[in-house]
């Protein structure tokens, strides 16, 4: 790994700490941003030359912290900044800060800030949006990607969060148990979107994303100790044990994708998979379903099955029904339609799907699967062109090489027909 790729990873890792300590020193969104950046861009200039801290978060905290002392004192003209040897000189003060990140301050940081983020003054697309953004560090393109809106209808709704939480004088504080359990459903869908940014990659970024996981892993599992009795947090937490899992058997040794009924299941990790059923099972106790918990019900269904003909897709069906009740979705309609076409065939999927088509105009996964359909149904040619649209939609290389796999078995067998013809 070069020293600008672990640089990156290692800042991006940090990131939700470092933000999170920041914004509790300075009390201001811009200025703790600002601080980061700079922290960033010293990073990029020491860590090549002198070696990687020992504690990335600690360091950035650290120089970002000076950093945005100084910015404070030269806007109010009040001191000369300092040498530049009093802020790169880390080696004591980082060691020292480093051994102080376990104290229950920094535990909370991260958690502050995402509550701070999801504030009820948001409209909830704002929330998630601008937590997405300011905590996690995701660029406007993926998280316009996350939500299937453009860019720049994004970016306006990140800048007017912002502004509004400016403008509103949002309080820098921990809130209390009423105001968490108030933002907890907004808290929850951030924790979910950071992970599908993480798991939606490709082979060769695989290794630096999956911190993304395994953050959002660790958010959630904050906020089940937050909210210890609370079913939905069970099966979010569960959710995302059970999906990330299966993370060493979804790509093969060349770098494409490997479908969840063609994965090696001995490949999944199950100590994951036996915490999630864990936490499936004691969210379901509770008798109060909601979409995480139907959700993490399928991704159970997946784990407990041994091989891909003993799923239950009956089951798997119903529970995608029960999600589109909950949250009516054109994504959901398409999941339950991968179940569909394995319980009443690919004919009956098609019908489904079809009404779809303009509003997930832009969506790999509509022509992904209709290209599919098509392919069971033996509309070759009708195949061919929903798999080029697929592959001009992909987000990743490894989705487009598995699209142009598909196609190329489509040529194949037009060949082997039009050689069966000319024997004929």
């Amino acid at each position: 790994m070069t020293d600008l790729t672990w640089i990156s990873t290692a800042i991006s890792t940090a990131r939700p700490q470092a933000m999170g300590a920041l914004l509790r020193y300075f009390r201001d969104l811009d200025a703790a941003e600002e601080a980061f950046q700079d922290a960033c861009l010293r990073a990029l200039k020491n860590w090549p030359t002198n070696g990687p801290p020992r504690d990335p978060a600690a360091w950035l905290i650290f120089v970002g912290r000076n950093s945005g002392i100084d910015a404070v004192r030269k806007r109010a003209k009040q001191a000369p900044l300092p040498e530049e040897h009093q802020i790169s000189d880390l080696e004591d003060a980082e060691t020292d800060i480093a051994e102080r990140l376990d104290g229950a301050h920094y535990r909370d940081d991260i958690l502050r800030l995402l509550f701070i983020c999801c504030h009820p003054d948001l409209p909830a697309t704002q929330q998630i949006a601008v937590a997405l953004r300011i905590v996690s560090g995701l660029s406007v393109k993926q998280i316009a990607r996350a939500f299937l809106v453009g860019e720049s209808a994004m970016e306006q709704r990140i800048t007017r969060a912002k502004a509004r939480i400016a403008d509103a004088g949002v309080p820098f504080e921990t809130p209390g148990a009423v105001e968490r359990s108030e933002r907890l459903a907004a808290v929850a869908a951030m924790v979910y979107l950071i992970f599908n940014e993480g798991y939606s990659t490709n082979s060769g970024e695989a290794p630096a994303r999956a911190p993304l996981c395994e953050e959002a892993i660790r958010l959630a599992r904050l906020l089940l100790r937050l909210f210890q009795t609370e079913p939905e947090i069970m099966g979010l937490t569960a959710l995302l044990l059970l999906q990330h899992a299966r993370a060493p058997a979804r790509f093969d040794e060349n770098g494409e994708i490997v479908l969840l009924e063609d994965q090696d299941r001995s490949l999944w990790s199950r100590k994951m998979i036996d915490e999630g059923l864990a936490l499936v099972d004691k969210a379901l106790r509770h008798q109060k379903p909601g979409p995480y918990q139907v959700q993490a019900a399928i991704a159970a269904l997946h784990a407990r099955a041994a091989k891909p003909e003993d799923t239950d897709w009956n089951e798997i069906e119903l529970l995608y029904s029960l999600l589109e009740q909950m949250q009516p979705s054109p994504v959901v309609t398409l999941n339950r339609a991968v179940a569909v076409a394995k319980v009443r065939g690919p004919e009956a999927a098609l019908a489904m799907i079809e009404p779809l088509e303009q509003r997930l105009s832009g969506y790999f996964h509509f022509f992904g699967l209709r290209g599919g359909l098509l392919m069971q149904l033996n509309r070759g040619e009708e195949a061919r062109i929903a798999f080029d649209r697929a592959i001009a939609l992909a987000n990743t290389a490894a989705e487009a090489a598995h699209i142009r796999m598909h196609i190329d078995r489509l040529m194949k067998e037009g060949a082997v027909r039009g050689t069966a013809q000319t024997a004929r």
